[in-house]
Order: structure tokens, then sequence, then C-alpha cells
């Protein structure tokens, strides 16, 4: 632990600062240099109690002729202003945001608006961990965008968002700019501290911020957590310094310093600076974190910020590390969400969508009405049994509300106001192709020669997360359907240049770029593939954990359930839904035109355990592989990859700009420190083949 910066009762700009300064010529660089230091403990002490605090001692005059004072004594003398508070003004502006990997995965959280499946998790952890009792702690759960912030030596390092958990994008510099930020912790803090925070737009600032936005001609954000989103995505970080941010942690990502419960953590960020809710409870039981959810529903518009529900956290930390989590979420928290917020409205039409797999979907066209400070004009109707349940047609006044704050989904007739109920269509609405049920949901038999499942195919098939080819957007791949050009998946392996360039809008080089694209996929990763095929249930994860388990492509396509229900995370349903998909004549016929052209790499299965025993942490950028690859290597050769070093570490891993902090924990606890080739030396030694 290293203590803070020194007691303020010697700094003359704490309790009664002065308004007006004497002129800065009067002083000479050594009295000029003693005065900005003073000046920014001074303001760091009062953005501590204005933000944190929530107590301030001065008003907003005597805050500003100390900020502009400091702003004046680093130019005219022209001191160093690393940490200092007027950074928060806004760097120089970049061209796009860097990605960043995590110190830590920012995982999800499982969750739920039905009070039963609260009580189910709560049995869940005490069976798990073989007591009759736990004490929680409750939280609300911002309405945010969730961000992690890194501080070494107490000074602020980096932030970044949450991207898809392991790593996301840069926003060091807009994030400098948000005063509940600090740019140094207090008192005494960790050596090397990692945290997650939710960064918001409060209320009253927001509402300030769009009128002043239509004044000007723009247009106004919807809700505060878009706001929220849209500013620290900003480029130019000044931009950022201008709109009203600020943020609330919740949880320590990874430490220096140990935490025995949940409690003690929430009471210490507060004394490194690190603003927490005022409205965190520690309960004895269950029951009593469901009373806590439902006090916050009755006070959530009480408050000057965004909450969705509440977060119940175990305690006690030890219990929480025996829990782990699973490779979406922690097993020792629960999220039990409040229910959605509702509008009036009227349907003016009924129309069925066909999804990528397939299904058919109803959705009712609105009067549009806000909900949730979103304008809704469309609303899901889900299935025809939901239709009958619902009893709706077109005229009727329906209630509208947002399914977990987003999805629009209509809840009730309030009113029957229509002719008739609407009938569900026989044959799909896009090919004409008979319509069968299975359950309640409603399902196209047209697979792949149904122009709307095509489409949808074509495009996820083309998406990032899958094969990533550029240049298969909506539209593009709209008119190549339309022009038969393309009639199933297989055919985008036959596209010529000389057939695009014949299509409006296309150039000679646009056309050579899609098809250097397509013929760059001809060999692709196995996961990449099988996240392609557009499996259900088999997003990216899934498909990892299925090319590490089978290896090839031929033996997750034979794979019998209960082999499936053997990999991690895949359960009874996900393995009914992939055995189902490779069972589909129609799929497996796309798929056997697909693999006339595209042959997915072998993927390498569990190594064995030549590993067995050893922990590995790594730091900095390493040359031949990503951190996360490095730590799948270990992990899929049986060691372990942590996050932090300690007396149990094996070996740290070195590249280019490591951390400090792991480096002297490593010296601390005689930990050997490897660089990136010596590691792969003590791989090979171990037989580990890359």
């Amino acid at each position: 632990m290293t203590s803070g910066p020194p007691s303020p009762e010697d700094n003359p700009y704490i309790e009664d600062p002065p308004t007006a300064f004497e002129p800065v010529e009067t002083l000479d660089e050594q009295q000029a240099t003693e005065q900005a230091e003073q000046l920014r403990a001074a303001i760091r002490y009062h953005d501590h109690r204005y933000y944190v605090a929530n107590d301030p001692v001065i008003g907003d005059r005597a805050y500003d002729a100390l900020f502009g004072r400091l702003e004046t004594l680093e130019e005219e003398f022209d001191l160093d202003r690393e940490e200092s508070p007027t950074q928060r003004v806004g760097g120089d502006p970049v061209d796009k945001l860097d990605t960043v990997s995590h110190v830590a995965p920012m995982l999800s959280i499982d969750q739920s608006g039905e009070a039963d499946d609260v009580r189910a998790f709560d049995e869940r952890v005490r069976d798990e961990l073989r007591v009759d009792e736990l004490t929680y702690v409750c939280e609300p759960k911002f309405d945010g965008l969730s961000v992690e912030v890194v501080y070494e030596d107490g000074v602020y390092q980096r932030a970044a968002t949450r991207g898809d958990g392991r790593q996301g994008d840069d926003v060091t510099e807009q994030v400098r700019t948000i005063p509940a930020v600090p740019q140094r912790l207090r008192g005494d803090f960790p050596d090397f501290l990692a945290v997650r925070g939710e960064v918001y737009m409060p209320r009253d600032a927001f509402n300030e911020f769009n009128r002043e936005r239509v004044e000007r001609g723009e247009d106004p954000f919807a809700n505060p957590r878009n706001a929220a989103a849209g500013t620290l995505r900003q480029l130019d970080p000044s931009v950022v310094a201008e709109r009203p941010l600020s943020v609330f942690f919740f949880s320590v990502l990874d430490a220096s310093v140990d935490f025995e419960t949940h409690a003690e953590r929430n009471e210490r960020l507060p004394e490194w600076g690190l603003r927490v809710s005022d409205q965190i409870d520690l309960v004895d039981d269950i029951e009593a974190a469901i009373d806590y959810r439902d006090r916050m529903l009755e006070t959530r518009d009480d408050l000057d910020y965004e909450i969705d529900g509440v977060v119940i956290k175990v305690d006690d930390m030890p219990a929480c590390e025996q829990l782990g989590t699973t490779s979406r979420a922690p097993r020792w928290a629960f999220a039990y969400k409040f229910p959605a917020r509702s509008e009036r409205t009227t349907v003016r039409d009924i129309v069925v969508q066909v999804g990528r797999t397939g299904r058919l979907t109803p959705v009712a066209l609105l009067d549009p009405v806000e909900v949730g400070g979103v304008t809704v004009s469309r609303a899901s109707l889900h299935n025809p049994e939901e239709i009958a349940r619902l009893g709706v047609a077109v005229g009727d006044e329906v209630r509208v509300k947002r399914a977990g704050d987003v999805i629009p989904d209509v809840a009730e007739v309030v009113t029957d106001h229509g002719e008739a109920h609407f009938d569900f269509p026989d044959t799909c609405p896009v090919c004409e192709s008979p319509v069968e049920r299975d359950g309640p949901l409603a399902f196209c038999t047209g697979g792949l020669a149904c122009p709307a499942q095509l489409e949808q195919a074509i495009q996820h098939y083309a998406s990032r997360d899958a094969l990533d080819i550029e240049g298969l957007g909506e539209k593009s791949v709209e008119q190549l359907v339309d022009a038969g050009l393309i009639e199933s998946l297989s055919d985008l392996y036959e596209l010529t240049v000389e057939e695009l360039t014949a299509l409006d809008g296309w150039g000679q080089t646009s056309a050579e770029n899609l098809v250097a694209e397509i013929d760059a996929t001809t060999a692709p990763p196995l996961a990449d593939f099988l996240t392609a095929l557009g499996i259900p249930e088999v997003g990216e994860t899934t498909a990892r954990s299925l090319a590490q388990a089978f290896g090839t492509f031929e033996a997750v396509e034979n794979a019998s359930e209960e082999e499936l229900r053997e990999v991690d995370d895949i359960g009874p349903k996900v393995a009914a839904e992939i055995r189902g998909f490779f069972e589909s004549e129609q799929n497996r016929k796309a798929i056997e035109a697909l693999l006339e052209y595209v042959s997915p790499q072998e993927a390498e299965t569990s190594g064995g355990e030549e590993l067995d025993g050893l922990t590995f942490v790594f730091t900095g950028a390493l040359d031949q592989f990503t951190r996360s690859e490095a730590q799948d290597i270990v992990e899929r050769h049986g060691g372990s990859a942590t996050s932090s070093v300690s007396g149990n570490t094996d070996y740290l891993v070195v590249g280019d700009d490591p951390g400090q902090t792991k480096q002297d924990d490593a010296a601390d606890n005689d930990v050997p420190i490897l660089a990136e080739a010596e590691f792969l030396d003590l791989l090979a030694e171990q037989g580990v083949e890359i």
C-alpha cells in the first residue's frame, strides 16, 4: 500500500480559498511551482468533496477561481501538467479508438425479473457452499456504459469500454475528462488497482444537455444511456469534457490488495477517491434482498440517474472465489430486474417478419409513443400463440413495454377496437412456402430458397464475428439476391468481377475487393466457420468451445447430443439445437455445397497436461500472439493463466511495454520473469507444440 497526498490542513486553498490572486509576475519560478502544487491538491480535494463525498465546502465561483489560477500558472511558467486537474479539458483528437485487453474479464451477469429465480439463485449458491445462510450486498444496477479504469502507484493510467468482455475501446483520454474520475488516488491506496465503473449522464444534466442541442438545431439523444455511450466514444476528448458525464465504481477487477468482503471494498473505494453509490445495502438473507429491490423500484424515479434493477452479490469474497464464474458470468451474483416501463398506443397494422433461421415473428406497427425515453413505433408479438393469448387485432389500443428496458413488446390489449383478430399466415409472406409449427413457434419451410432467410444468412456469414467479409452489407446482399447472382451461400464463391461491375453502384475496384475478400475465406478457422453457419444458440464463445473440443468440422457435425453436452457451457437445449441443425436436410445440402469451396482449418484441441500445475501471468504486448491467445495455449495444455502475480505464480511472461507493478510483485515473490522467447523455449521444453 502507498500513501497518497498529504493532509490538506496546511493548504491555504482548502477551507477559505481566495477568489482573487496576486499578479503572476510577482512570483518567481519556485513560488509558482509551490503554489501550483497546492492548487492541484486543493482542486483534487474539492473534486472529492463534490463528486465522491457529495459534501462540497466551497461554491462554484471559488472553485473556478482556483482552477483558472492553476491554468494561468501552468501556462506562464511552463509547469509540468502531468496528473494535473487541468488535463480534464481534453487532449488531442484521435483518428480511431484503439482496442486494448482488459486486466481481467469484464463479465456479464445472470438476471431475471422473477423473485422465484432470485430464490433459486440463493438456493444454488447455498447448496454449493454448504451453508444455511448467506449475507448479500445489494446495489443499484446502473443503466450506463461500463468501463475499466486502471491505476498504478495511485496514478490514473488508462480506461477502456467493456467491449466483448475481454477487449474494449481505449478511452483513456475521454474518461480522463470526467470530474468524478480522480487522476490520483487518495489515502493509503494500493500499488495496483483496476476497477469497474459505470459512466452515466445524470438525468437533470441530460435534460439540460438535450435542450441545448435542440436550440443549436441538433438532434436530441433518446435517453441518458445513449448520450453517455455516444459521448464516451467521441474521438475528440475536448468534446467529452464539455458534456456532463459522471461515474459510479462498483467492482474491483484486480488489485495488489485483498478484500474479505464486498462491503469492505465498498468502504475502501471512497477512501481512495472513487465514488460509489449511496444506495448500497448489506442484508442478512435473500428475502431481505428481494425487499431491497422492491424499495429501489419505488424510488427509482427519485434518483438522478437511470437504473433498471438491482444487483445481489454474495458478500464473502472467499466464498465468491469458491463459487467461481462461467465463461460469461460470475456464479456469486444475480441481477433482479425491474418490470419494463410501459405506455399506451394503437396498433395500425400487423406484419410478419422472416428471420435468419426461418422463424416467423409477428410485429405490431404502432402509433409512435415514447416509452422510457425512446420513441417506439414497432413492437414484437413474438409468435402465433402470443397473438392468440393477447387477442390483439389491428385498431386495438395496447400497452407497450420495453422488455429489459430495451426491446419493445406488446404487454396487453387495453381496449378492443379491432374488427377481427389477426390470422397468422399458413404460407411464408416472402417465398410462399408452407409454414410449420413447432410448439408456440412458426417457421418457413423454404430454407435458403427463401430470399429473406438467404439474405440474413449471408449477412451473418459475412459479419465481423463470423468470416468478416467486408463489402457484404445489407444493401449489397439484397442487390445480389435480387439480381439472381446468389441463390445459396455457396454462390458467394462463384461471384466474378464482371458480374459485379454490371450492377449499379459497383466499380472495378469495389468489385475486385469483394471477390478478394470472399476468396480470403476459403480456409477459415474452424471456430469462425461454425459461427458463420448461424447454428441456433451458437455464438463466438460456444463455437470456440466446440472447435477446441472436437478439432475438425466433421467431428462437430457428427457429434451426438451426449458428446456435445460434455463440452463446457453446452447444456441439453444447446446440444439439441446443434444436433437438429446438422440433421436438417436443407442445412446438410447447403453445407455440402459450401464445403466444395471452403475447407475449415483443423483446430487445436486440448493438448494434454504438459503444463499441469504451472501458473502463468502475462504483462505487456507479445509479438507472436495476443495475451489472450497465450493464455489459451497455457490452459489448453493443463496450466493456469491468472491476471495478477502471487506466491502461487510460477512464471511472469513479459512483453513490450509491461506494467511495472507485476514485475515488482514477481520480484517480491521470487517469481521467475521470462521474455517471450524464453516462454516459447519453455513451451518447447515441456513438449507443447505451437
